[in-house]
């Protein structure tokens, strides 16, 4: 496949669109051909199965499995963040640390 774009590359044919990943787009016009593919999809709740078919063979296949306990893993981070903020050690309080002009005490 390399040297096929090497060589398209070489005879004008098609030009360099990225180098990583490495892209070329055709600068010929190629025969259109469509071909009509169906798509089909199950979504369940657990698991979405899908499938690409022609008339003829089916092209690709696949099932994603969704994560589970989402609301679970929500609720434990909640309480791992309200653990980290008990856990501040003990400061000093900031409003009894000041020095006090005697003239501002007496307005």
């Amino acid at each position: 496949m390399a040297q096929k774009a090497r060589k398209l590359l070489k005879d004008g044919k098609a030009k360099v669109i990225t180098v990583k990943p490495f892209t070329i787009q055709l600068l010929i016009a190629t025969g259109e051909t469509k071909q009509d593919i169906t798509l089909g999809i199950d979504s369940r709740y657990l698991n979405i199965g899908f499938s690409a078919t022609t008339e003829k063979k089916e092209l690709i296949y696949g099932e994603v499995k969704l994560l589970e306990g989402i609301s679970n893993r929500i609720t434990e981070k909640l309480q791992y963040r309200r653990i980290r903020r008990q856990r501040l050690r003990y400061r000093k309080p900031r409003f009894d640390n000041r020095k006090r002009n005697e003239e501002n005490i007496l307005k």
